[in-house]
């Protein structure tokens, strides 16, 4: 059952904490620039999620992976300074954490300084532990992320849901139990069956955020541009989409054209 909307003047790590305890429902969208970001702040979402995402709908790559650390600091930043509100998450790409526990420290130093981000959130459970155990000891507040992790797609061959065989959905509670003993302050869990996502979400207490994972976890996340209907291409049955910018905005920029070339645009009212 949830609670009643409690206002928060900023949102820190353990207001996160406080609102699972207290029944709260955590809101967490994406953002990528200054321009968007002031606009889900004010709406109220309690957490920006600046994610490599921007890999694919900022950039246009098919996947995560090209985008570079360089590149998410300057997004972050760009967040960072629109949000009054929202705590602010920013993923660590693919590359800057993995191979080396001393890298994913100077990965996530770089990130928090010349961003300003609140925190990192990293993919993966136990064979990442070291680099998140190094980071947490900096100072520097991680979120997990299990399920589908799409820095690792290459990996799976596949998008489609995760851990719906018993031995990965075992190994998956084992790594969420891990992230919370290490010190992570929450994990978001990626397209796996909403019933395990519910046992994770009840085996632990700090926050679960779900995409693709039931209504049985501690808050959701959406890609921002999915969710406000600009990337008409996709279509995940965990989708809802608010509204239909693609066709509103064609229209808009359509009009514009035509207002242009018969010479309506602009009018007496519309010059000096």
């Amino acid at each position: 059952m949830s609670t009643a909307k409690k206002e928060y003047r900023r949102i820190t790590v353990k207001t996160l904490v406080d609102m699972k305890a207290n029944g709260e429902k955590i809101s967490m969208l994406t953002a990528y620039d200054y321009t968007m970001a002031k606009i889900v702040d004010s709406a109220g979402v309690d957490v920006i999620l600046v994610g490599d995402s921007a890999s694919n709908v900022m950039a246009g790559h098919e996947t995560t992976l090209p985008i570079t650390l360089d590149q998410m600091i300057y997004h972050a930043s760009s967040v960072v300074r629109a949000a009054e509100r929202a705590l602010v998450i920013v993923d660590l790409p693919f590359g800057s954490y993995q191979s080396d526990p001393k890298e994913a420290l100077r990965s996530a130093i770089r990130i928090m300084k010349e961003s300003g981000g609140h925190a990192v959130k990293m993919e993966g459970g136990k064979e990442i532990k070291e680099s998140i155990k190094r980071i947490l000891n900096a100072g520097i507040p991680v979120m997990g992320h299990l399920g589908l992790t799409p820095q690792s797609i290459y990996k799976f061959g596949t998008y489609t849901v995760r851990a719906k065989e018993e031995e990965e959905a075992k190994r998956l509670i084992e790594d969420a139990k891990m992230l919370e003993r290490v010190g992570c302050f929450g994990i978001v869990l990626e397209k796996i069956p909403a019933n395990l996502a519910k046992k994770v979400a009840e085996s632990v207490s700090i926050p679960i955020i779900g995409i693709g994972a039931g209504n049985g976890v501690d808050g959701q996340v959406l890609v921002l541009h999915d969710m406000l209907g600009m990337t008409h291409e996709f279509h995940p049955r965990f989708l809802r989409r608010y509204l239909n910018l693609y066709e509103d905005m064609t229209k808009a920029m359509t009009q514009y054209v035509n207002d242009v070339k018969s010479e309506d645009f602009p009018n007496e009212n519309e010059q000096y």
